[in-house]
């Protein structure tokens, strides 16, 4: 399963590049506290974006592990980024309460935004350790848990990097969504 509707929404799963996702109203960076330049997401948003995204966020940080800020997308082809600092696996907890108040927290911001399609990374599962089969399932149940309460967001994807991404992520969304 790479696509499914839940209370007319789509959840989409995609390879690809978080960075490049024209179609896409706003993505969200697996940031790290400072919001800045890092790996991963981050380095590939905030070089896509330019240095005007590090200038703009500057005095949104430092954030705390669940929490989670908008901008603009500057040179991206998006009109936001929304900006979460999910957990450090095995550090910060509970990390799964903490991963779940990202994608809260983001779809908080997109309803708040009135934007209608969203693209999330794997929050949590590069340099910061979290398993790609909990982080996927925890993902994939709090989105379950909020859709029914969005009013504006249309079309919630997940951008990941590799098939072995897409793979893991196909059985939890089957596991979830049934």
């Amino acid at each position: 399963m790479r696509e499914t509707k839940q209370s007319d929404i789509t959840i989409e799963l995609k390879r690809g590049d978080i960075a490049n996702q024209s179609d896409i109203d706003a993505v969200v960076n697996a940031a790290n506290a400072e919001l800045r330049i890092g790996g991963g997401v981050a380095g590939a948003i905030h070089r896509a974006a330019g240095p005007e995204l590090t200038e703009e966020t500057r005095s949104m940080a430092p954030i705390e592990p669940g929490e989670a800020v908008i901008s603009g997308g500057h040179n991206l082809p998006n009109d936001y980024i929304i900006h979460c600092l999910g957990p450090v696996y095995g550090r910060d907890e509970p990390s799964d309460e903490l991963l779940a108040n990202c994608y809260k927290k983001a779809l908080d911001l997109a309803e708040d935004h009135q934007i209608e399609r969203i693209a999330f990374p794997a929050i949590s599962t590069g340099a910061f350790g979290y398993p790609m089969n909990d982080a996927a399932r925890v993902a994939f149940k709090t989105v379950k848990e909020r859709v029914d309460t969005l009013e504006y967001v249309s079309l919630i994807r997940f951008v990941l990097f590799s098939e072995g991404d897409i793979a893991v992520h196909e059985d939890v969304m089957e596991e979830v969504f049934g």
